[in-house]
């Protein structure tokens, strides 16, 4: 029986749109998304670099381009968040543990904040026991060190939580940990649906 529930952040709850990022960057005279870029992202994921120095090593590949050109194109990722999820999501807590487990950046958290104001974000993390993202732990999925992290620090059994997430490598890498997963179908299936994929 599941009693827990650990959700992601980005498409499942506010849509993204994952192109419009890079689409952004190559207007501002990006070739391409390579390497370097990746490992930039990687690291300010997960906290180890702050803002200024990721902003720096994405200039170096759009020399062209100020700070405030590059948050913009950074940002065009975050779309809406639909007042139905969160309203989903409040029965949900009254019913289960909630955990919210995102790999993301402080640009995004905080332009998120301010985009839904704090009245609606401030009901959105109060759905949850705890809200973690990866740049305030250190840690980011894939990697078993952050699900064990929750495991440990929650005392969850994984035999009765749920992990809800958008990428397969996520909920694969969740799923080789015993915890019950749903792989969910970005633009085919919504969280609401939820007790329609007899899971719970």
């Amino acid at each position: 029986m599941i009693t827990t529930i650990i959700f992601d952040f980005g498409d499942i709850f506010i849509n993204l749109d994952k192109q419009a990022t890079i689409e952004g960057l190559k207007k501002l005279g990006l070739k391409q998304w390579n390497e370097d870029l990746n490992q930039l992202n990687l690291q300010f994921e997960k906290g180890e670099i702050q803002q200024e120095d990721f902003l720096l090593g994405i200039q170096k590949h759009v020399p062209n381009a100020s700070f405030v050109e590059i948050l913009e194109a950074w940002n065009a990722i975050l779309l809406d968040f639909p007042l139905y999820r969160l309203e989903f999501l409040q029965k949900l807590s009254k019913k289960y543990r909630l955990f919210l487990l995102s790999n993301t950046d402080a640009i995004h958290i905080e332009t998120f904040e301010q985009e839904t104001g704090i009245s609606f974000y401030s009901d959105f993390y109060q759905c949850f026991e705890k809200v973690y993202f990866s740049f305030e732990i250190g840690m980011r999925k894939p990697d078993a060190e952050i699900f064990n992290y929750l495991i440990q620090k929650h005392e969850l059994s994984v035999k009765n939580t749920l992990f809800v997430d958008d990428k397969k490598e996520n909920t694969d890498a969740a799923l080789s940990l015993g915890f019950h997963v749903w792989n969910l179908q970005v633009d085919q299936e919504d969280v609401i649906n939820l007790f329609e994929k007899e899971i719970l």
